[in-house]
């Protein structure tokens, strides 16, 4: 264990000009910019915030996410999973912190957030005994239905975003889909430094094609001040409510549960094997991250997956990258003027480089299956068909378990855990803890004690 840390720091060194680290760092920030700051819009309108409070919501959410990343990417003995790994607000968060806030105040939210993170970091170690429970089988069924749900997302944003008055019209059509065609010639005929940061100029492309036609609003950069300051608990200090920290429990299980399946396909796009102590420390991290978050008034934090198909496309696996991310997003929280040039890109544009993010999830997906799993054991398909079946399913039909209590909701209506679980389940009554093991390793196995 001792050995695989050591060897991974050197990930942070490397001989790549400041300017190519700083464009893939910003690379990275885009790709996950979207997706952090929609939690705290829906958050902070339905709970009511006036335009000053969601400016510091938006503002303290970049801020933390900064400083979550950095806290992860560290890896030191402590805390850390030591991956190239972004940070950002937790999805499934947002109905349960609304339920909350409306119930019990904003103050509730802050309590819950603060008490389910010091679960995470207490019961980590616990947390991190559970790799037996993913082996190849079912983390590359993890990792493909991670990819699969998240491509509805980016294809509502390719067609103008969910709920807008222009949505599939030709413009956001044109300009989402040409994105995507701008990035797949980058990766065909492009080489090298080029190739690696091709998401960032195809957005920087389709955002000057938008602002051609008229499609990008200066609104949010005109009246964007140059310096936001931040406070722990701006927001008044935190309550303290049974039943709103269970809630915001299971969703922290939740996040563990989706961070773990990140965690596995990265440590296989990096060849790094990921140990439990590896997890326990990735996810003390997550809880830390959680903390700060409830103490900064803004939101439980987990590990982004579609920062993982940047990774795989960019080729860039060292973390000195996502430390600039990390930094990156710290400023931008100190500053909104610098927050507002990320609010330019169109959201048709940032869906059409989703689409090829997202993608590159579920091929990563298909490479772990194909390569480490005996896909002619029936008992291994199955495994594989039921879970990304059910997880596909639970996301494309959300409404399929609404008659069940709210509180129990949240571990059956995401469908990347409800995908995961299934696939847990079903692996262990097939497999037992041992996993689906490819042809050639199960091959190499015989030979090896035929040999003995």
């Amino acid at each position: 264990m001792e050995q695989n840390h050591q060897a991974d720091t050197t990930q942070f060194s490397g001989k790549r000009h400041p300017l190519k680290t700083f464009s893939l760092g910003i690379q990275h920030v885009l790709a996950m910019y979207a997706g952090a700051v929609l939690v705290p819009l829906i958050v902070g309108n339905a709970l009511n915030f006036t335009t000053e409070q969601l400016t510091y919501l938006i503002s303290i959410d970049l801020l933390a996410c900064g400083v979550a990343t950095l806290l992860q990417v560290w890896g030191n003995r402590f805390f850390g999973i030591g991956l190239p790994v972004m940070l950002g607000c937790a999805f499934q968060a947002v109905s349960p912190m609304i339920a909350i806030g409306l119930k019990d105040g904003v103050s509730a939210i802050y309590g819950a957030i603060i008490a389910s993170g010091i679960f995470v970091v207490l019961f980590s170690g616990i947390f991190g005994k559970l790799i037996k429970l993913f082996p190849p089988v079912v983390t590359g069924s993890v990792v493909t239905i991670i990819g699969v749900t998240l491509i509805p997302v980016a294809l509502n944003d390719l067609g103008g975003g969910q709920g807008a008055e222009d949505f599939g019209s030709p413009l956001n059509l044109c300009l989402g889909f040409g994105v995507l065609i701008f990035i797949i010639l980058m990766n065909r005929f492009a080489t090298g430094f080029l190739r690696s940061i091709s998401v960032l100029i195809g957005l920087i492309a389709g955002t000057a094609a938008a602002a051609i036609f008229g499609h990008v609003d200066l609104g949010p950069l005109k009246e964007a001040g140059w310096f936001h300051a931040v406070k722990p608990f701006n927001f008044g200090k935190p309550t303290f409510h049974a039943s709103s920290i269970l809630t915001m429990i299971l969703v922290a299980i939740v996040s563990v549960a989706e961070s773990t399946g990140v965690f596995m396909a990265l440590g296989k796009i990096v060849d790094k094997d990921i140990s439990s102590k590896d997890l326990a420390r990735g996810y003390r991290a997550e809880g830390l991250a959680i903390v700060l978050g409830g103490i900064f008034n803004s939101f439980p934090y987990t590990t982004y997956s579609q920062n993982v198909g940047l990774v795989q496309m960019s080729r860039v696996k060292t973390r000195d990258v996502i430390v600039v991310a990390g930094g990156l997003l710290i400023v931008i929280g100190f500053v909104p003027k610098i927050a507002a040039l990320t609010q330019l890109v169109p959201t048709s544009v940032l869906g059409g480089a989703m689409v090829a993010l997202f993608g590159m999830v579920v091929s990563s997906g298909i490479r772990m299956l194909g390569g480490q799993v005996d896909l002619n054991r029936f008992e291994n398909l199955f495994v594989i068909a039921c879970s990304v079946g059910m997880g596909l399913g639970v996301s494309v039909v959300p409404d399929l378990f609404k008659a069940i209590p709210e509180d129990l909701r949240i571990l059956v209506d995401n469908g990347i855990v409800a995908g995961s679980v299934t696939a847990i389940v079903l692996n262990l009554m097939f497999n037992g803890f041992k996993g689906g093991v490819s042809s050639a390793e199960k091959g190499e196995a015989a030979r090896n004690e035929h040999a003995a």
